[in-house]
């Protein structure tokens, strides 16, 4: 810092703020009889090291123009394409993108200018000798823009457009005073960031930092169900987040988001910047990072980046994050916390460790909202199907806990098992608790009896469903094994597969509630959903609380809306990614043959290496 009148003064009030910045002081002795040229001869010895910001001590700008030149990767001047022009202060003459003089003389080409410059150290050293050359010829009583403007051709600096923001100089009384209502307005603006962490780490604060300095901070918080959708289930519920947040100092005000899009915050709040990562540049995001700019364009808000940290250590935390989500205790109650944040959750089957993840990392951007599989579905027939073995009970449960196994390896998200009939009483009773103690959400048995047969087979073959008696005795039992209260037990109703009405159904389902079951599932092989839909309008007169689950392989073109609306709780896809996996292989298989090279098959196949990074390193 170079000084000269009120020289002490000045070295004294910086040292009574206590910055944590080591402040080297260079006295110009004849500040009264020259400019600031020689202030910076003086302190030249100090200013050959490194790349510099250069700026005149009378300079008032916000937070956010020093940072954009702090930022900027070339040696840069602030100007303002926006300002008219000042008849007694700084111009900038620009030609070919590059600053080519600076004077208070020039007007022609030239742009509003600021002395704050950034200067890397190549461009520097050029400007600084050229400095030196005009004192050592005692040209000391002009701007150092001077000999800047004999050199330009050699230190390349190129125009910073800073446009309507706060830089400016305080020359007058009448400057302090336009300044200082400028401050307030600029204190007076709003900043939105949004937030959907479960824990604060030292990037999050540094952003906010940085942030606060643009104006007053309101942070939005995802809610559950938006976090939910978007990442993985949240470890630390909405109303803690937000409480989280508000306690960090620099922050106004905390709302919530509700979506991923931040579309009804930001037309609401109309804050004047956004500030964000910018890790949404590119990727899954990056529609929503549009849809901000578009709003702000609406009313003239700008959006603010920050480069987003990579910190391993903060990789470490998402990892130990995930594998906490993965623990057996909190993946089980998972089930049930998204049904009653949800009211509607949806499954597809997995059968393996890559179709788990599959299932746990496929995720759409539709409409501002982002949307994904909330659980798992262990089916069976795909199990069997997988291992080559028809659906008839013949994979015993050790196989299909080891399946399990797999799944649960490499993913954090809940698990439906399908149990088929349970078995014998006292067989279900062992499979519950063993479900239980691995994580496993839900178990669904059939009230069917003998030796299985696809339900999709409806009359075709011989099946014979089970007494109601015996099958609330088997729920019972199952109810009275478990040993938490985030299993479920839900029983499915064979009664429309078998054409035994819907009298006998429904007798059924309440029959079952009241043994103990947590769930039901009807099914049907019609696809007209219309007996489905009785049920459900039938049962949810009578009981408006018990889940409902429906698996529409046949009843396929019902959304997941519909099903909401009439009261349907889960929706399992069962079999969709069984079925389409295996005529892609056979046509992966066929092609091969007939062209005896897999060149053509290239085309239909994933590459190994889009393939790898679904799977976790560890």
């Amino acid at each position: 810092m170079t000084t000269g009148y009120y020289d002490k003064v000045l070295i004294d009030y910086c040292n009574f703020l206590q910055l944590p910045l080591k402040i080297t002081f260079v006295n110009n002795p004849v500040y009264d009889k020259t400019n600031y040229i020689y202030s910076i001869y003086c302190a030249r010895e100090f200013l050959k090291d490194d790349d510099i910001v250069l700026m005149h001590g009378d300079l008032v700008f916000e937070n956010l123009v020093f940072e954009t030149v702090i930022n900027s990767p070339e040696s840069c001047m602030a100007v303002s394409s926006t300002l008219p022009l000042p008849e007694k202060d700084f111009k900038a003459v620009i030609k070919d993108g590059l600053i080519e003089k600076v004077g208070i003389e020039f007007f022609d080409n030239a742009m509003a200018a600021q002395p704050l410059y950034k200067l890397k150290i190549a461009d520097w050293l050029v400007w600084l000798k050229a400095i030196e050359n005009f004192c050592e010829a005692d040209k000391v009583n002009c701007y150092a823009e001077k000999a800047f403007n004999e050199v330009s051709d050699k230190c390349i600096i190129k125009p910073l457009d800073v446009k309507d923001m706060l830089c400016s100089e305080i020359d007058t009384p009448d400057d302090l005073s336009i300044i200082t209502e400028r401050l307030r307005m600029v204190d007076d603006r709003t900043v939105y960031m949004c937030f959907s962490t479960d824990f604060i780490h030292s990037g999050h604060i540094a952003i906010i930092k940085r942030a606060r300095r643009l104006g007053k901070l309101i942070v939005g918080v995802l809610s559950d169900e938006a976090v939910a959708s978007y990442k993985r289930f949240p470890l630390v519920p909405f109303e803690e987040r937000k409480a989280l947040i508000s306690n960090i100092a620099g922050v106004e005000r905390v709302v919530e988001q509700k979506t991923l899009s931040y579309a009804d915050n930001l037309r609401a709040l109309k804050p004047d910047y956004v500030v964000h990562g910018d890790d949404w540049v590119n990727g899954f995001q990056k529609p929503i990072r549009q849809e901000v700019i578009n709003i702000l364009n609406e009313y003239g808000g700008q959006l603010v980046e920050y480069p987003y940290s990579s910190d391993p250590k903060l990789k470490e935390l998402d990892k130990r994050n995930r594998a906490e989500l993965a623990m057996p205790d909190l993946r089980r109650g998972r089930l049930k916390k998204l049904l009653n944040m949800k009211g509607l959750v949806t499954a597809i089957e997995a059968h393996s460790g890559i179709t788990g993840l599959i299932a746990e990392k496929t995720t759409v951007l539709q409409d501002g909202k982002t949307y994904q599989f909330d659980a798992m579905w262990i089916s069976s027939l795909c199990d069997s199907t997988a291992k080559g073995k028809p659906d008839i009970e013949l994979v015993d449960m050790t196989s299909r806990f080891r399946t399990i196994d797999d799944i649960m390896e490499v993913t954090t998200k809940p698990i439906i098992f399908d149990g088929d009939t349970g078995g014998l009483t006292e067989h279900f009773i062992y499979t519950v608790r063993s479900l239980e103690r691995m994580g496993v959400s839900m178990v669904i048995i059939e009230d069917k009896t003998g030796l299985k047969k696809n339900s999709l087979f409806g009359t075709e073959v011989k099946q014979t469903q089970d007494t109601i008696e015996n099958f609330c005795t088997k729920i019972t039992a199952g109810k009275a094994a478990q040993k938490t209260r985030d299993f479920m037990i839900c029983a499915r109703i064979e009664s429309l597969i078998l054409e035994q009405g819907m009298e006998d159904a429904l007798t059924r389902a309440f029959s079952y509630v009241k043994a103990g079951a947590d769930a039901i599932m009807i099914h049907s092989r019609k696809k007209d959903p219309a007996e489905i839909f009785e049920f459900v309008n039938k049962f949810r007169k009578e009981d408006s609380s018990t889940y409902i689950v429906v698996v529409p392989t046949s009843f396929n073109s019902v959304t997941e809306d519909e099903f909401r609306q009439i009261g349907v709780n889960v929706v399992i896809y069962a079999n969709q990614l069984t079925r389409s996996g295996f005529p892609a292989m056979q046509n992966a298989a066929r092609t091969i043959l007939e062209h005896h090279r897999a060149k053509e098959c290239d085309d239909i196949c994933m590459s190994i290496k889009d393939i790898i990074t679904l799977i976790p390193e560890e």
